[in-house]
């Protein structure tokens, strides 16, 4: 599934603080959480967000927020009072309260003070017509960290996908030093059975299934390996955390490295590929950024890092017209051939690092055009495990390229083929293209430096 990530920089823990006294007497029952996550919600929305925010409108998208919640709850003609916009955010925030409060009473037990106070915050945050600006229920920040950082569970550290010849399942990753790894599972290898149970048509879920389980427990592959069946493996599962970098070496010894999101750990998994990667002999490189919705700015930067030695990689300006440009590492490899494939689900985090190499000269851009998000959100985590994704800046590629709406033009343009099967040449078109491309660049190089015959 095709999924765009809205997140590129992740803020700190903020602990709501009330505004003072004066606002507490107007305050009946609303709860210390709730006062505290809709005054944080507020001042963050007033503050932060990227323009200057209109407070009416602020007001009336609070009261819209509570009176969608009635109605959904099953409050039949829901009314509240219009509120009225002051200079004093004090005066505004405990007016927001109060509606809380009266939409309580109207509702009668219909629907209690927590749900109608994440509806005045969401109201507040689509009041500015921002649709990466939203209020994240506990479930949807969880699931939002989730997805950027990984999950973890018990299993055996085996990334598989079908084999279409064989109707079997096949290892496409092993994750490094995990139980398979150490059993001496290999990528390209067939898992024939599970448990003795014949993989032949098995979908990958159900095969999933088998593979994950308890840690510390066992589960026997049977594994066909170059048209040979090895005799059965045992494999111990263990705690394996959900990668986002996956790589592999490509004939030619061209590496080739998958990101499905700029994560916590992106930079130093890509760092660990490209390492060993570069130990098998790599001679140039292919990175995916085909469907990443982006993550973080900070493995944004990482990431480019390891392939642009010096110089800017991104630049960030804030409401004020603050810019801050963000530097590269100086942990990049040496430089080798280098094609960045990307798609219009390319975006964000994604597009920082695109636009940074493509502005660098370090690599060549190719695929179609990325999705053109140009604008950074900070997470403002609240007091119940909810919080607010307001955006805060707008980035700039070190050409001072402003992408948002526009996306990136790949230098080379390759269409996707019809049912593609990313990261295997024989069915995918954009790669075979940049393996094409830099097998040209390391032929011209390598007859540059042949010797001349006598």
């Amino acid at each position: 599934m095709k999924r765009i990530f809205v997140l590129v920089l992740a803020g700190a823990l903020f602990a709501p603080m009330l505004l003072g006294p004066s606002s507490a007497a107007v305050r009946q029952t609303l709860s210390p959480t709730d006062m505290g996550e809709i005054e944080a919600s507020y001042q963050h929305l007033t503050q932060d967000f990227y323009r200057k925010v209109d407070d009416q409108a602020v007001l009336d998208g609070a009261r819209t927020g509570i009176l969608a919640v009635m109605t959904a709850s099953g409050v039949k003609a829901p009314s509240l009072p219009k509120m009225h916009a002051d200079s004093s955010d004090r005066v505004n925030v405990s007016a927001i309260d109060v509606a809380v409060e009266t939409a309580a009473r109207e509702a009668a037990g219909k629907v209690d003070e927590r749900q109608l106070s994440y509806g005045a915050i969401s109201g507040m945050m689509n009041s500015v017509k921002d649709r990466y600006t939203v209020f994240l229920k506990p479930s949807d920040y969880s699931g939002l960290n989730q997805d950027l950082d990984g999950a973890d569970f018990g299993g055996t550290g085996i990334v598989i996908q079908g084999d279409d010849p064989s109707k079997y399942i096949s290892v496409s990753n092993v994750v490094p030093d995990g139980p398979a790894d150490k059993a001496g599972i290999q990528q390209d290898d067939l898992i024939v059975a599970i448990d003795g149970l014949s993989t032949k048509g098995m979908t990958i879920d159900k095969a999933s299934s088998h593979l994950r389980g308890k840690q510390g427990t066992n589960v026997t592959l049977t594994i066909s390996r170059a048209g040979t069946t090895l005799a059965p493996i045992v494999i111990t599962r263990a705690k394996i955390h959900q990668l986002s970098v996956f790589s592999k070496m490509l004939p030619g010894k061209i590496g080739y490295v998958a990101l499905t999101v700029f994560g916590r750990d992106t930079g130093d998994e890509l760092a660990a590929a490209l390492q060993r990667l570069q130990k098998e002999g790599m001679r140039a490189v292919v990175m995916d950024l085909r469907d990443n919705g982006g993550g973080y700015l900070e493995a944004a930067v990482a990431v480019s890092s390891e392939f642009i030695a010096a110089g800017p990689i991104v630049s960030v300006e804030s409401r004020a017209s603050n810019i801050t440009t963000r530097e590269a590492d100086d942990t990049a490899i040496a430089p080798i051939p280098l094609v960045v494939l990307v798609n219009g689900h390319t975006a964000s985090a994604s597009e920082i690092t695109s636009g940074a190499i493509q502005d660098s000269a370090v690599g060549t851009i190719m695929g179609t055009r990325t999705f053109g998000k140009g604008v950074v959100q900070t997470v403002f985590p609240l007091g119940d495990g909810s919080a607010v994704k307001i955006t805060t800046a707008r980035y700039l590629t070190p050409h001072n390229r402003d992408i948002n709406h526009l996306g990136i033009a790949p230098d080379v343009v390759v269409v996707e083929n019809k049912g593609p099967r990313f990261g295997e040449p024989a069915r995918d078109v954009q790669l075979q293209r940049a393996l094409q491309l830099i097998n040209d660049k390391l032929a011209h190089s390598d007859a540059s430096v042949k010797p001349a015959g006598n």
